[in-house]
């Protein structure tokens, strides 16, 4: 099968290896990937930006359970924001410079608030032994992924379930980006419904993406990041209120950047190599550990195969490019961030934007990571991006991901329907990683039932059962 993606119009041809590349070059396959430097540095900032938001929000989540436990740190949550940005970097350089993908990685979403509210706040564990669960997962992800069980799973994946994970990450992204900018909010009748779209946020995203979709559609080089630096340049000129406000779910106009946008950054001495393992190995921290690997597993395992069938980087035979090493750094990043004193880095979806912007190469990854770099002194200027500029980037890439699906087989209810409840459960459940275990156990059952047995791997069965065991012992 040819899991190649159709080349945007906006896309650089491909170029011809030549005599007298550069170091840098050679090592990255800049040339040979049809790309150039200026694309992958642009496509590393779009990255950036669309994942920016990432250093003042896991640290307010992890603050929320580590407070508690440490009243008498006074600057906790500067030393979080300093914690998050250096787990950024070491993961994203693990993703660029060994594993050589355009893929950035940064303390997950959703497993930082498992850590704070139920782990910590709810089990009343430590926050030591919680990042010590943290570390023994990220060693788990390591191992499988030398043993090659990662790729192998990867590999096992039917073609519709592997187009069907990247629409599913246009989904997420998109309900993300909708969620972000308020058009999209909870309900309590009904679970979600359309927002207050009178309100600057909501307006400000839905420009945003105007101007991304028509600078698109005119091939305007740099696209997505232009949209982002004009929709943030309108904010913060019209003085629109839609910055966080003083009070929790009210906004604010930019109030420019309180002093000095520039602060000189502090080593995390009170987070940094305090994780507890040896509590963590006790076994009442069995399904802490267990719950940690699962999720980053799928979720990890399903943002990188399907980033990697966006760029086209899956060959003819369905394998990825120095797999074993692509989720090796997965499990090495998790296992350093916990180090450090952050809850488990993992790739990031938003990736898919850098990708978007002919990100190919490592040197993508390269660049995030310098990104996070500068925002350790620059953090104020990080915080003048309102989410309503990076939304918009968020639902264009996810509707340019949804592009796959038209390749899934949908005449084949034993293919289509695993693929459709892929794409629909990772948005309804906010989880990537729910949405690729239940397209495989129901993939798995209806091939079973069905007398159809050999037409799946025999690893999708055997991983279908220990999720299903998975979900009945975790309730």
């Amino acid at each position: 099968m040819s899991t190649n993606i159709p080349k945007r119009e906006s896309d650089p041809p491909q170029q011809t290896a030549v005599a007298g590349r550069s170091v840098i070059d050679r090592y990255f396959k800049v040339s040979e990937h049809g790309s150039t430097y200026g694309i992958e540095i642009r496509a590393g900032i779009t990255t950036f930006l669309a994942m920016s938001y990432v250093i003042f929000v896991n640290p307010s989540i992890l603050n929320d359970a580590m407070a508690g436990q440490m009243p008498e740190v006074g600057n906790l949550f500067t030393q979080l924001v300093m914690v998050t940005c250096m787990a950024a970097i070491l993961g994203s350089l693990y993703m660029g410079l060994i594993a050589r993908y355009p893929f950035a990685q940064a303390p997950g979403m959703g497993l930082n608030a498992y850590f704070s509210y139920t782990v910590v706040l709810g089990l009343g564990y430590r926050w030591e032994t919680a990042l010590g669960a943290v570390f023994i997962s990220g060693v788990l992800f390591i191992i499988l992924s030398v043993f090659g069980i990662r790729q192998a799973i990867a590999k096992a994946l039917s073609t519709s379930m592997k187009y069907a994970i990247t629409a599913g990450i246009g989904a997420f992204l998109a309900f993300l980006g909708m969620k972000n900018m308020g058009f999209v909010v909870s309900n309590d009748a009904t679970l979600v419904s359309i927002g207050d779209v009178t309100k600057p946020h909501v307006w400000l995203g839905m420009l945003g993406l105007l101007i991304i979709a028509v600078l698109m559609k005119l091939k305007v080089r740099a696209a997505i990041l232009l949209g982002i630096i004009a929709t943030t340049l309108i904010a913060v000129i019209s003085r629109l209120p839609v910055y966080p406000g003083a009070e929790e779910g009210t906004f604010a106009a930019f109030g420019g950047f309180g002093g000095s946008p520039v602060q000189m950054p502090i080593w995390p001495s009170d987070l940094a190599f305090h994780l507890d393992i040896g509590g963590a190995l006790g076994a009442g921290l069995l399904s802490v550990v267990f719950t940690f690997f699962f999720v980053d597993f799928f979720d990890a395992t399903g943002t990188l195969t399907g980033l990697s069938q966006r760029a086209g980087m899956i060959g003819k035979d369905g394998e990825m490019p120095r797999a074993k090493t692509l989720f090796s750094m997965d499990g090495l990043a998790a296992l350093s961030g916990a180090a450090l004193g952050t809850s488990t880095t993992t790739a990031y979806v938003e990736s898919a934007a850098g990708v978007e912007e002919g990100g190919r190469t490592g040197l993508t990854a390269v660049t995030v990571a310098g990104f996070f770099g500068l925002a350790m002194f620059f953090s104020p200027v990080i915080a003048a991006v309102p989410t309503s500029a990076t939304a918009p980037a968020l639902i264009l890439v996810g509707a340019l991901m949804m592009e796959g699906a038209r390749h899934i087989e949908w005449d084949d209810i034993s293919e289509s329907l695993p693929a459709f409840l892929t794409i629909i459960v990772m948005p309804l459940t906010f989880s990537i990683a729910e949405g690729v275990a239940v397209g495989i156990v129901s993939y798995a059952l209806i091939k079973v039932f069905s007398g159809r047995i050999k037409e799946a791997h025999w690893i999708l069965y055997l991983i279908g059962a220990l999720l299903i065991v998975r979900w009945i012992w975790l309730g």
